[in-house]
């Protein structure tokens, strides 16, 4: 970040503020390297030995937090356009709210809790705090509070002031919702282990024009090769594309995704041309999502040829977020529409397309050595020719992720995330082509595209997984 910029900001900001950003700093740089920091340019260093300042992002959440708007304005306009992320933002919610106890709490306030301190604090420490957050940083080091623990902290802020303790308490409540744990989408291995060579089994399997059985209805182009090779896709509409669309968070943890909004208009137009009607909902929270995803398990497909689900919103390890940060697993989401649960699906694909970060960690880059061309030497394995053999509840379903376990989602402010971007640019490069690429070929070139380019200085690789017995060529409906 420019010098000169982040030097105006320490010239701007007094020592008491600086004081404030330093502890909201705590859980991101160690406590003894904040200790006998005095402006604003020490504190910049700690967090530049973090990777913190690489873009604007951090500073400003630190500066919208202790109200310093004018200086978030400079720093914006300053600042070139960013990708974001789909992540947490840094700043934990247990800082924020400790902060805002600190900005609520009155002089006779602090002094009733520093006296129900004393048994617990030195009382020379506590003497020399002469804020609430000084007292909070005692508190910490006695492990008397953490983020996992403020019960203590709501039991002494409710013998003097009630509306101090109901910030603890939501808090508490928010941290009580979002910590169950993580389920995992179940993996099936990756696509190089199973899926089929696609140069051999397509190359006698022509695209021919039929007309649809209704004869008001348009030309289509439709695959004729054997039903237990390619998903046939011949009812127009083909089927529904839900976007899922979350773009307000109006939560203290959660930052708004801009530039989602990109996202969910190249995919509705992509679909659209697919032959898909198309359901667009905005701005849900975990309850609301969780409706609409029952809602969508209660509708009949019975004519239509496969079901596409496009999710847009923040998430963590094996759960993506509502509007309110609320957490909804995704194994409990997908789960909803296994074949014995919506008959009318049954045999029919499933897609799953989520942008959402699925953990705080970046991938790194790493030497790339010299590029191999795959081999198209091995046969393919061959199916079976049985059409009446039963299919595992989990059959039929593509759950394409933005990126690996663990790992950060970018997202442009001003053209969209990265993943579903270059989707719905291959999408559209092989409904164009005559070489009838299935869907995997397809996501294997969002891999590339994706994984050979940098996003502030980091890697990003998406990670498609399925359990599909057929191929899915999308083409559009003509």
């Amino acid at each position: 970040m420019d010098r000169l910029l982040l030097s105006r900001i320490d010239d701007d900001l007094e020592f008491s503020e600086v004081a404030e950003l330093c502890f909201l700093c705590g859980d991101v740089v160690n406590r003894r390297r904040l200790e006998g920091i005095v402006d604003a340019k020490g504190l910049f260093m700690r967090l530049e030995e973090k990777g913190l300042l690489e873009n604007p992002s951090f500073l400003c959440q630190l500066l919208q937090t202790i109200h310093r708007a004018d200086l978030t304005d400079l720093l914006e306009a300053n600042s070139r356009p960013q990708e974001e992320t789909d992540a947490h933002p840094v700043l934990s919610q247990y800082r924020v709210m400790l902060y805002k106890i600190h900005e609520d709490m009155t002089a006779e306030s602090l002094d009733k809790m520093k006296y129900l301190l004393t048994d617990k604090l030195n009382k020379r420490q506590l003497e020399m705090s002469s804020t609430a957050l000084g007292v909070f940083a005692e508190m910490e080091k006695m492990g008397i509070i953490s983020k996992s623990n403020v019960t203590e902290l709501h039991g002494i802020l409710s013998e003097f002031d009630q509306q101090l303790a109901l910030t603890v308490q939501n808090y508490m409540n928010r941290v009580q919702h979002l910590q169950s744990p993580p389920l995992d989408v179940p993996s099936h291995g990756s696509i190089d282990q199973q899926r089929p060579n696609n140069m051999a089994l397509l190359q006698n399997s022509p695209c021919v024009c039929e007309t649809q059985p209704n004869s008001t209805g348009p030309l289509v182009c439709c695959d004729l090769s054997s039903e237990t090779e390619f998903y046939l896709l011949t009812h127009v509409p083909r089927g529904r594309c839900v976007i899922i669309n979350n773009m307000i968070f109006p939560v203290e943890n959660l930052s708004n995704r801009r530039g989602s909004e990109k996202d969910a208009e190249a995919l509705s137009e992509l679909f659209q041309r697919f032959g898909f009607e198309i359901r667009l909902f905005s701005d849900l929270d975990a309850e609301q999502l969780n409706k609409t995803i029952k809602t969508m398990t209660e509708w009949d497909y019975s004519q239509h040829d496969l079901l596409v689900v496009c999710i847009l919103t923040h998430g963590e390890l094996g759960c993506i977020f509502g509007t309110d940060g609320g957490k909804v697993l995704l194994r409990d989401l997908i789960s909803n529409f296994w074949n014995d649960k919506v008959p009318s699906l049954s045999g029919k694909p499933k897609v799953f397309f989520i942008q959402a970060c699925q953990g705080d960690s970046y991938q790194e880059g790493a030497t790339q050595g010299p590029v191999q061309e795959e081999s198209l030497a091995c046969e393919p394995d061959s199916g079976s020719d049985d059409l009446d053999v039963s299919l595992p509840a989990e059959a039929d379903f593509l759950i394409s992720m933005s990126t690996v376990q663990h790992c950060k989602s970018f997202r442009s402010i001003n053209r969209g995330s990265i993943f579903i971007q270059e989707l719905c640019q291959q999408l559209q490069k092989s409904a164009e082509s005559s070489e009838n690429d299935d869907i995997l070929t397809v996501l294997t070139r969002v891999n590339r595209e994706v994984g050979r380019k940098e996003y502030e200085t980091y890697k990003q690789m998406p990670q498609p997984r399925y359990t599909l017995t057929k191929k899915l060529v999308f083409r559009y409906v003509r």
